[in-house]
């Protein structure tokens, strides 16, 4: 399995429309094939930063989602909102302690 981190972080008068827009296309990106698990997360002191973190197969899976036209589509549509440069990280997951 891959984990992927990406750190967004928005202009403050697109916060909203951003959680709007993830919201529309949250399913479609939990459900696209190879995707697992899906979570949204929102910096606890500066609400103009958001985290995705989603499960995926394996590295194949994550390269055919990002070379989708559905991906290229909401990336378009995302990056105008962004007050930064997204930073995104894949990475193995070694362990789960209950």
């Amino acid at each position: 399995m891959l984990v992927r981190m990406v750190k967004m972080t928005f202009r403050a008068d697109a916060v909203e429309a951003f959680k709007v827009f993830f919201e529309e296309r949250k399913e479609k990106i939990r459900n696209f094939e190879g995707c697992t698990h899906l979570e949204l997360w929102q910096d606890n002191h500066d609400q103009n930063i958001f985290f995705t973190y989603s499960n995926w197969q394996d590295e194949a899976a994550l390269t055919h989602y990002r070379n989708s036209s559905f991906f290229r589509d909401t990336w378009q549509l995302t990056r105008p909102m962004f007050s930064a440069k997204a930073e995104a990280w894949s990475v193995n997951q070694l362990a789960i302690l209950p």
